[in-house]
Order: structure tokens, then C-alpha cells, then sequence
């Protein structure tokens, strides 16, 4: 394979809206700023690729009409409009840190025709709702992007009705397998544990929800935990996945991190970006996320 370098896909160090001030641990008020991630266009491509079927299987069964349902960490909202789909009648809003993001979500919204749902800036620890106001509270992939996940969870008891659902689904890093065996995506997985420690946020957040949920204060009789996974490994869900790592290596939030913790600079990165190309061409390509899950009610 011939080898193009990714850097110029974007300068990472150009695109510091989501950037963290340094590798100090996490400030919860500026956690939208070191969201390991970030916004860039390879990580939102991601997010617009989740749906309510393959991101909250889980939940599902228990939706019913006229409900209401607030998405926390919403993100672009594909899997938040399709919850709004399935509670015809009822109301649905979706938080998020990122104004930018809210943008795109309500820009969805209004191509799909979903008149009952509504967006606004919030910070997960301090949700802008009275105390049981919805009848679910569902967040996806959030808590492993902060530095106390038991706190954003007691907050989404707080704003559940009395009885009602909190529902969250997490990835969980080291758990991630893949074939054929690549002395690269080990370095990537290695170095993407490395950076979330260095910012205080838990890259092995799914096997730790059951834990979290219990320790928020949710009554474990009344929690159900579970797991599901993601794979890729048809030619263009390989090509897609390893084509967005590659670019979050070089591009994203996660690179700038990287080099302000001194964990790896752009010679390196290039290299992990390289990896993943390498193996999004192997014919007999395969990669699996578990993600833990949990409904716990309020």
C-alpha cells in the first residue's frame, strides 16, 4: 500500500475549539474543552452513523408513546431524533455541550420532519431541568468522557420521574479486539488509554457502569445490566472505521492531547494513522467494541 500522509487532513493544532488548556487532569466546568474526541469531522461522522437500533437496542423495548426523554451528550442527534420518532406525542430534548453540535442536531431535526423534540447547552452536572422531569434519561457514550461519571449520574436520577428509566451505554477500550493481530492498533489502544488517564476521564468506562450506577445511589434490585457490541468488518465498514481512526490520530482532539501530555508527536501519530489504514485493507479484516450497558431505575 502506498502511504499518504493524513496531517494535512486538518491541522489539529488548528482546530482547538474542543482543545484542553493542558494535561493537568480535568476541570468538570471546561469538560466539553478536553473532550478526548473532539468535534472534528471524522469523529462526527461517527456519531452520525448511530442509530436508536444499533445504540440503544436496550432501551427500546421500554419507549413508549407520549413519554418524554432527555438525550444527554446528545451529539448530532441521529440516534435523539429517531428516540423522538418512537414517542409519538411526547417530548424529547437533547443536551450538549458543544453550541456547534447543537447546531447540526437541530439542522437534523428539521430535515426529518421531528417536530417534538427541542435542543439546548447544558453541562451533564448540571442539568437546567426540575427534579423529575422526564421519564427516561438516556446518555451514549458519555460517561467516559468525564472525570465523575457517579456525579453526572446522580444528576440524571435527579431530573428522572420516580420510577422512571436512566440508561446509559459506554464502549470499553481494552476490551476491543481485532484481527489480524496489528502491533499498531495495539500502540493506538495503548496510547488512547494513556491520554484519557492523563486527562482524568476512564477509557474502560463499560465494564465499570454496573459499579457506577450502584454507586449513584440507584436501588440494584432495580438495575439491569448488559452488553452489546458494534463490528466491522465487511470491505466498507473496514474502510470506513479505519479510514475515521486514521484521521482521529492525525486530526482530532485525541492528537492534539497526545502531543500537549507528551505522549506521542506527529511522527508517531502519522504512523498510527498509517496502521489503521493497513488494516481497514486486510481482506480478512475484523474488529469488535463491546459496550456495557445498564438500565437502572430512578
Amino acid at each position: 500500500m502506498t502511504e499518504t500522509p493524513l496531517s494535512g487532513v486538518d491541522d489539529a493544532a488548528g482546530s482547538r475549539g474542543d482543545a484542553p488548556t493542558g494535561a493537568a487532569g480535568s476541570n468538570p466546568a471546561k469538560e466539553s474543552e478536553s473532550y478526548t474526541h473532539g468535534h472534528h469531522e471524522s469523529v462526527l461522522r461517527s456519531h452520525r452513523w448511530r442509530t436508536a437500533e444499533n445504540s440503544a437496542g436496550f432501551l427500546l423495548p421500554h419507549l413508549r408513546e407520549g413519554m418524554s426523554v432527555l438525550d444527554v451528550g446528545c451529539g448530532p442527534a441521529t440516534v435523539t431524533v429517531d428516540l423522538a420518532e418512537r414517542v409519538v406525542d411526547g417530548r424529547v430534548v437533547g443536551v450538549d455541550a458543544s453550541a456547534a453540535v447543537l447546531d447540526s442536531a437541530r439542522e437534523l431535526a428539521t430535515q426529518r420532519g421531528t417536530a417534538n423534540i427541542t435542543f439546548q447547552q447544558a453541562n451533564a452536572y448540571e442539568l437546567p431541568f426540575a427534579d423529575g422531569t422526564f421519564d427516561v434519561v438516556y446518555a451514549h457514550q458519555l460517561l467516559q468522557h468525564l472525570s465523575d461519571p457517579v456525579a453526572a449520574l446522580r444528576e440524571m436520577r435527579r431530573v428522572a420521574k420516580p420510577g422512571g428509566l436512566v440508561a446509559v451505554r459506554d464502549a470499553d477500550y481494552a476490551a476491543m479486539t481485532w484481527y489480524p493481530e496489528s502491533p499498531g492498533l495495539t500502540e493506538w489502544n495503548t496510547l488512547y488509554h494513556e491520554v484519557t488517564h492523563a486527562y482524568g476521564f476512564e477509557a474502560d468506562a463499560g465494564r465499570r457502569l454496573f459499579a457506577w450506577v450502584q454507586d449513584a445511589g440507584f436501588d440494584p434490585a432495580q438495575i439491569v445490566p448488559s452488553a452489546s457490541t458494534w463490528c466491522y468488518a465487511t470491505p466498507a465498514d473496514r474502510t470506513w472505521w479505519g479510514g475515521l481512526w486514521a484521521e482521529r490520530c492525525v486530526a482530532s482532539n485525541f492528537a492534539v492531547q497526545a502531543k500537549e501530555s507528551a505522549l506521542a508527536d506527529d511522527v508517531a501519530l502519522e504512523q498510527l494513522a498509517q496502521d489503521w489504514l493497513r488494516w481497514a485493507e486486510e481482506p480478512a479484516g475484523w474488529f469488535a467494541v463491546l459496550n456495557g450497558e445498564v438500565l437502572a431505575r430512578a
